[in-house]
């Protein structure tokens, strides 16, 4: 078993980590406390081939593999959540539909500027009424004039509001099978189309930096050649490509356990308490005992679900593994190190608090952590 990275991946790793110390960083503080999206930073992203890493060159992208991309991330996510998470979004349910689902014309026209970070994807799933239940959306759309009327609202949506937003890929109800079972289907919304609405930017816990927003579609009409992929298959389209979500936000918390853990270190061998630095003392060390091996075993579990995912093999119990623990464990390790901290780890001046604030939505987005327990469940009890 050979546990190293790739020459290539570690390269690219060590590429976007100076990266991320000279560009991300030096400001992240600033953009959280200002809720201000840094589109200089996607635009360099994007220059650096960064924006479209899981689609295929032919497209504007990269063509890299997952590992690769749970390699960045790491380094990405360690420096700020914010970022990372309008990447991660970016990269995965705005680009995955269009590239597995989307005509060669769509992808040249809304996939390949995606790619290429000219501009920036957003993904419309969830709905005032309907998270986890994703067959619960009530956001309609009829035929009608040639095209589509879209009606609905979507909340907590990532990327739709940036001054570089290119559009939306939403999934809507289109009517109902002679069962009575809903019909769905994948549309893509240019962003300035008559009827659509981006609403005001949402105040958040933590991820203060990502631009979240609701939308709203009133009459909405778009042509035909909107519509991704086939009218009645839009919920098939979007649970396939949701795997690649959930190890994406696998490695997001994987990337906040790192940064904790390394903060925690630093404090510690830094603060002096009786005389002698806070590492010296067992409580302490034993929390960052507890950090670093938690981190090393989530670790395994995201890379082995993205490795699976790249050999395609079965990997949906992995993905919700990954996703669940390495979660469970940037929240536990974001709070051992506020404690490390002590008062300095609780006011917003310190590295520590904003990470604390950006874990919690890690165990709530992209599925939360009581749906990924129903999916590891169903999956060892069907195994069985």
């Amino acid at each position: 078993m050979d546990f190293d990275l790739p020459e290539e991946t570690r390269a690219l790793q060590d590429m976007v980590r100076e990266f991320a110390a000279k560009e991300i960083t030096p400001n992240a503080a600033e953009w959280s406390e200002n809720e201000h999206f840094p589109t200089e930073v996607f635009t360099k992203l994007g220059e650096l081939g960064l924006m479209g890493m899981l689609v295929p060159e032919e497209y504007g992208g990269a063509g890299s593999d997952t590992v690769t991309y749970v390699a960045v991330m790491e380094e990405l996510g360690a420096a700020d959540q914010s970022v990372a998470s309008s990447w991660n979004a970016h990269s995965t349910i705005a680009t995955l539909p269009l590239l597995a689902y989307g005509t060669e014309e769509q992808k040249q026209r809304w996939l390949a500027p995606l790619a290429r970070g000219e501009a920036i994807g957003a993904f419309g799933l969830t709905e005032p009424e309907a998270g986890s239940d994703a067959a619960g959306i009530a956001t309609t759309a009829r035929r009608a004039d040639g095209g589509w009327v879209l009606n609905g609202t979507k909340m907590f949506i990532t990327n739709a509001g940036t001054d570089i937003s290119q559009g939306v890929t939403l999934l809507a109800v289109t009517g109902k099978d002679d069962d009575g079972r809903k019909r769905f289907a994948t549309f893509y919304v240019p962003t300035g189309t008559p009827g659509y609405t981006v609403g005001h930017k949402l105040k958040k816990l933590g991820w203060h930096a990502m631009d979240t927003r609701e939308l709203i579609f009133d009459d909405c009409w778009i042509p035909d050649d909107h519509l991704i992929g086939e009218e009645g298959g839009g919920l098939r389209q979007f649970l396939s490509v949701l795997d690649k979500g959930r190890i994406s936000v696998a490695a997001l918390g994987l990337s906040l356990a790192k940064a904790a853990l390394a903060l925690a270190v630093k404090h510690a061998s830094e603060r002096h308490q009786f005389g002698r630095p806070l590492s010296d003392f067992q409580a302490i060390a034993h929390k960052i005992a507890d950090i670093g091996t938690e981190f090393e075993a989530a670790r395994c579990l995201v890379y082995r679900a993205a490795w699976l995912a790249d050999q395609g093999r079965p990997h949906s119990t992995a993905a919700a593994m990954a996703k669940l623990y390495a979660s469970e464990v940037a929240n536990r390790a974001a709070s051992q190190a506020v404690q490390i901290h002590g008062g300095y780890g609780y006011v917003r001046e310190s590295e520590i608090s904003r990470f604390y604030a950006d874990a919690k939505i890690l165990e709530i987005g992209e599925g939360t952590n009581e749906i990924q327990r129903n999916v590891i469940a169903r999956a060892l009890v069907r195994e069985a």
